[in-house]
């Protein structure tokens, strides 16, 4: 297991409603100590957050978090208010109403204006699989694919449950070359993210990981 290699690989998320910024400044500490790959953060402490790790660490953010079903205009100006605040990536909810009501045309006309929103900024888009079919699933890699975002992202961790095994292979064999896969949601330990990386998952979400690390590499 290579516990750097992970962590390279993890978003070290705080998306708890109640989070602090004493909590965020942890977290910020946490992730540059540990040469995470971002650390994922509710919108309204992106700029204090920017401000305070002074380019060493991406700022990551969410839009339309966590339930996907606020109108485009809203996630447009949510995407380009993280921008200007700092953000670095952006994840999006997608609308799981469209999906269901087959409004494929609606899901990707809105991820290909965050995508040009985001220009240089990385864009990843949650699907929260947990709520699809596996034909739902293949239909959104393709859209994914298709609008030139940077990851597509299982899951916002606040569903019913988060990334599995069967959801990586599957995003795995039918995204696009140049799409990431970030698994997010129940990866409780370095076990689990290393399992799902080697089935293809690019990024992590969670919340857990650093702290393991530091307990298994005896830095406390």
């Amino acid at each position: 297991m290579d516990i750097k290699k992970i962590l390279a690989a993890t978003d070290h998320t705080l998306l708890r409603p109640a989070a602090t910024w004493q909590e965020i400044e942890t977290l910020l500490g946490e992730a540059i100590e540990f040469a995470c790959a971002s650390v994922c953060i509710p919108p309204s402490y992106v700029q204090e957050a920017f401000s305070r790790v002074r380019g060493e660490l991406p700022i990551c953010t969410v839009v339309g978090f966590p339930n996907g079903y606020d109108t485009t205009g809203s996630k447009l100006f949510q995407t380009e208010d993280a921008l200007e605040n700092g953000a670095g990536e952006i994840d999006m909810v997608i609308n799981l109403g469209w999906v269901k009501d087959g409004l494929w045309d609606f899901i990707e006309d809105e991820i290909g204006q965050i995508r040009d929103l985001c220009e240089d900024a990385v864009l990843k888009v949650i699907v929260e699989t947990c709520e699809l079919t596996d034909k739902e699933k293949i239909h959104l890699c393709r859209i994914v694919t298709d609008c030139g975002a940077d990851f597509i992202k299982t899951s916002t961790g606040f569903a019913s449950s988060g990334a599995t095994a069967g959801d990586i292979r599957l995003l795995k064999t039918h995204v696009g070359p140049k799409v990431g896969i970030k698994a997010s949601g129940g990866i409780r330990t370095l076990e689990d993210a290393q399992m799902l990386m080697d089935l293809g998952a690019t990024r992590l979400g969670a919340s857990g990981l650093v702290r393991q690390a530091r307990q298994f590499l005896h830095q406390d």
